[in-house]
């Protein structure tokens, strides 16, 4: 006889959850959002758990709180939520969704660099900006043009994509996607090595890329290994015309560290659609800060994922996840 199965989603904001083909019993409960103090209550009878960003820590996957819990899905592709360790220990599977968003956060990249070398955010408030003295108009009327805003630090016009040497920290499927996308638009690319790392055939020392590169895009995983991994030391390395954009994972920039260098002018520009705190918002951030906001820096809430194609993904993917573990097969599995 097929187990019977308990599936608690606990964060149905983001993606709808589907519904499972599994054989013998199971329910299926969904919430929209679940408040930590409310975990234990409803993932007490759980065996199956789906989660995106909800952090799952060793307390919570404790045999005292989850005593039932045998399988977790991350509908997303980044893993960081889920205390893997913890539930290695327990014998809890944790699989999750690679791929799904692949086009949408390389797309988005793409579109990240893009506002932040042409300022376009800068441009457009200047540009709707009349005064309510009648007396008095635009900048752009008043001034005759705008392009002294477009101008790097240093006084010069914003480059061409094929002026660019994109730097690509990070060679997974969402890098390598990034890199065909880069390449399309004329930018040359170089791949940088694993920090700390004598470089292999085709790439570049960690920090000969950073020197190298005009455009430095972040799209590896967070770990114990990469958190801080750009700070102060690595943006001073960094060319003053170089932008960095982030469709990583917050907490591998030191936010603070990014202020300054973008107020020393240390780096052109820079874009990030991740932060170590979310959602963001006051104080959490200094990225939100006042004085950021005079700085050629463009912020997205982390959504870099969001895409239609990308919903489906993630359905598709959490639902066959799903309904082979339950047959004994298992996909996904996170190491």
């Amino acid at each position: 006889m097929a187990d019977e199965h308990h599936i608690v989603a606990i964060e149905a904001l983001h993606c709808p959850i589907p519904q499972f083909d599994i054989p013998g019993p199971h329910t299926r409960e969904v919430h929209r959002w679940t408040n930590p103090s409310e975990l234990p209550s409803r993932l007490k009878d759980a065996t199956i758990a789906i989660t995106t960003t909800i952090k799952l820590s060793a307390e919570t996957l404790s045999a005292e709180v989850t005593p039932k819990l045998r399988l977790i899905v991350i509908m997303a592709t980044g893993t960081d939520c889920v205390d893997i360790a913890a539930a290695s220990a327990r014998g809890i599977t944790v699989c999750n969704c690679p791929g799904s968003n692949i086009d949408s956060v390389s797309e988005h990249a793409i579109g990240l660099y893009f506002a932040s070398r042409r300022k376009f955010i800068e441009l457009h408030n200047a540009t709707v900006a009349v005064p309510e003295d009648p007396s008095l108009d635009t900048e752009w009327k008043t001034n005759g043009s705008l392009l002294s805003r477009v101008r790097l630090p240093s006084g010069k016009a914003p480059s061409l994509c094929s002026d660019e040497t994109v730097g690509i920290i990070g060679y997974g499927m969402l890098g390598k996607r990034i890199e065909t996308l880069a390449k399309a638009l004329g930018m040359k690319v170089i791949i940088a090595e694993r920090k700390g790392v004598s470089p292999r055939a085709g790439r570049v020392g960690f920090e000969d890329a950073l020197k190298q590169s005009t455009v430095v895009i972040l799209c590896l995983p967070r770990s114990a290994e990469t958190l801080n991994m750009l700070s102060t030391a690595e943006f001073q390395m960094m060319s003053s015309h170089a932008l960095l954009i982030n469709v990583a994972r917050g907490g591998i920039v030191d936010e603070n560290a990014l202020l300054d260098a973008l107020k020393r002018h240390e780096i052109a520009g820079a874009a990030t659609d991740v932060y170590v705190k979310e959602p963001a918002g006051r104080g959490d951030s200094p990225l939100l800060s006042p004085e950021a906001a005079s700085l050629n820096l463009v912020l997205t809430p982390h959504l870099a994922w969001y895409a239609e194609r990308t919903l489906h993904n993630l359905e598709a993917s959490c639902k066959v996840t799903v309904e082979k573990w339950c047959i004994g097969q298992t996909i996904n599995e996170v190491d």
